[in-house]
Protein backbone atom coordinates (compact mmCIF):
# COMPACT_ATOMS: atom_id res chain seq x y z
CA UNK A 1 0.00 0.00 0.00
CA UNK A 2 2.61 2.56 1.00
CA UNK A 3 5.06 1.92 -2.34
CA UNK A 4 1.46 2.19 -4.54
CA UNK A 5 0.91 6.15 -2.74
CA UNK A 6 4.82 6.77 -3.29
CA UNK A 7 4.54 5.63 -7.09
CA UNK A 8 1.29 8.03 -7.24
CA UNK A 9 3.51 11.01 -5.16
CA UNK A 10 6.17 10.41 -7.47
CA UNK A 11 3.46 10.62 -10.75
CA UNK A 12 1.94 13.55 -9.09
CA UNK A 13 5.74 15.40 -8.52
CA UNK A 14 6.65 14.25 -12.07
CA UNK A 15 3.15 15.77 -14.00
CA UNK A 16 3.48 19.11 -11.86
CA UNK A 17 7.40 19.25 -12.88
CA UNK A 18 6.30 18.66 -16.75
CA UNK A 19 4.11 21.83 -15.66
CA UNK A 20 6.21 23.44 -14.40
CA UNK A 21 8.30 23.32 -17.70
CA UNK A 22 6.42 24.36 -19.78
CA UNK A 23 4.65 27.06 -18.09
CA UNK A 24 6.40 28.08 -14.98
CA UNK A 25 7.42 31.00 -17.40
CA UNK A 26 3.81 32.15 -16.46
CA UNK A 27 4.70 32.08 -12.91
CA UNK A 28 7.78 33.79 -13.17
CA UNK A 29 5.78 36.76 -15.11
CA UNK A 30 4.15 37.09 -11.43
CA UNK A 31 7.56 36.70 -9.57
CA UNK A 32 10.39 37.01 -11.40
CA UNK A 33 12.75 35.47 -8.63
CA UNK A 34 11.22 32.19 -9.59
CA UNK A 35 13.66 32.22 -13.01
CA UNK A 36 16.35 30.76 -11.25
CA UNK A 37 14.27 27.60 -10.49
CA UNK A 38 12.66 27.90 -13.63
CA UNK A 39 15.18 28.17 -16.22
CA UNK A 40 17.48 25.30 -15.22
CA UNK A 41 14.22 23.49 -15.03
CA UNK A 42 12.90 24.44 -18.52
CA UNK A 43 16.41 23.79 -19.74
CA UNK A 44 16.32 20.10 -18.27
CA UNK A 45 13.17 19.98 -19.82
CA UNK A 46 14.06 20.50 -23.06
CA UNK A 47 17.28 18.23 -23.04
CA UNK A 48 15.42 15.47 -22.00
CA UNK A 49 13.73 15.57 -25.00
CA UNK A 50 15.98 16.62 -27.11
CA UNK A 51 18.49 14.12 -26.87
CA UNK A 52 15.68 11.20 -25.64
CA UNK A 53 16.78 10.87 -21.87
CA UNK A 54 14.94 9.78 -19.41
CA UNK A 55 13.96 11.75 -16.21
CA UNK A 56 14.92 10.16 -12.87
CA UNK A 57 11.60 10.23 -11.60
CA UNK A 58 10.33 7.91 -14.11
CA UNK A 59 12.64 4.51 -13.07
CA UNK A 60 11.78 5.85 -9.41
CA UNK A 61 7.86 5.43 -10.23
CA UNK A 62 8.20 2.34 -11.46
CA UNK A 63 10.21 0.99 -8.94
CA UNK A 64 7.47 2.15 -6.30
CA UNK A 65 4.35 0.65 -8.53
CA UNK A 66 6.91 -2.67 -9.09
CA UNK A 67 7.54 -2.91 -4.91
CA UNK A 68 3.27 -2.09 -4.93
CA UNK A 69 2.78 -4.96 -6.99
CA UNK A 70 1.91 -3.02 -9.93
CA UNK A 71 3.35 -3.44 -13.01
CA UNK A 72 5.49 -0.96 -14.39
CA UNK A 73 6.39 1.14 -17.66
CA UNK A 74 8.77 1.07 -20.76
CA UNK A 75 9.37 4.50 -22.06
CA UNK A 76 9.19 8.25 -20.69
CA UNK A 77 6.55 9.70 -18.57
CA UNK A 78 5.18 11.80 -21.59
CA UNK A 79 5.12 8.52 -23.94
CA UNK A 80 2.98 6.97 -21.24
CA UNK A 81 0.50 9.03 -19.87
CA UNK A 82 0.52 12.24 -21.71
CA UNK A 83 1.33 10.69 -25.48
CA UNK A 84 -1.82 8.32 -25.39
CA UNK A 85 -3.96 11.19 -24.91
CA UNK A 86 -1.81 13.58 -27.36
CA UNK A 87 -0.77 11.52 -29.95
CA UNK A 88 -2.72 7.80 -29.70
CA UNK A 89 -0.86 5.93 -32.36
CA UNK A 90 2.77 7.07 -30.21
CA UNK A 91 5.71 9.21 -29.56
CA UNK A 92 8.19 9.57 -32.38
CA UNK A 93 11.48 11.23 -31.97
CA UNK A 94 10.13 14.22 -34.28
CA UNK A 95 7.65 14.70 -31.83
CA UNK A 96 9.41 14.59 -28.57
CA UNK A 97 11.66 17.03 -30.42
CA UNK A 98 9.29 19.73 -31.37
CA UNK A 99 7.92 19.26 -28.01
CA UNK A 100 11.26 20.45 -26.43
CA UNK A 101 11.11 23.19 -28.89
CA UNK A 102 7.63 24.39 -27.95
CA UNK A 103 9.18 24.50 -24.27
CA UNK A 104 11.81 26.79 -25.92
CA UNK A 105 9.17 28.92 -27.76
CA UNK A 106 6.87 29.28 -25.41
CA UNK A 107 9.48 30.45 -22.78
CA UNK A 108 11.45 32.31 -25.21
CA UNK A 109 8.73 34.54 -25.38
CA UNK A 110 8.11 34.92 -21.90
CA UNK A 111 11.39 35.97 -20.88
CA UNK A 112 11.56 38.25 -23.51
CA UNK A 113 8.47 39.97 -21.97
CA UNK A 114 10.29 39.64 -18.60
CA UNK A 115 12.77 41.34 -20.61
CA UNK A 116 11.31 43.94 -21.87
CA UNK A 117 9.42 45.06 -18.57
CA UNK A 118 12.90 44.82 -16.66
CA UNK A 119 14.19 47.48 -19.38
CA UNK A 120 11.52 49.74 -19.68
CA UNK A 121 11.80 50.27 -15.53
CA UNK A 122 15.44 50.56 -15.84
CA UNK A 123 14.92 53.41 -18.48
CA UNK A 124 12.04 55.11 -16.54
CA UNK A 125 14.04 55.56 -13.64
Amino acid sequence: MIYRLLADLTLIVHGLFVLFVVFGGFLVLRRPTLAWIHIPSAVYGALIEFFGWTCPLTPLENYFRELGGQAGYHGGFIEHYIAGLIYPRGLTRTIEVLLGVLVLVINGVIYGILCRRANERSGSA
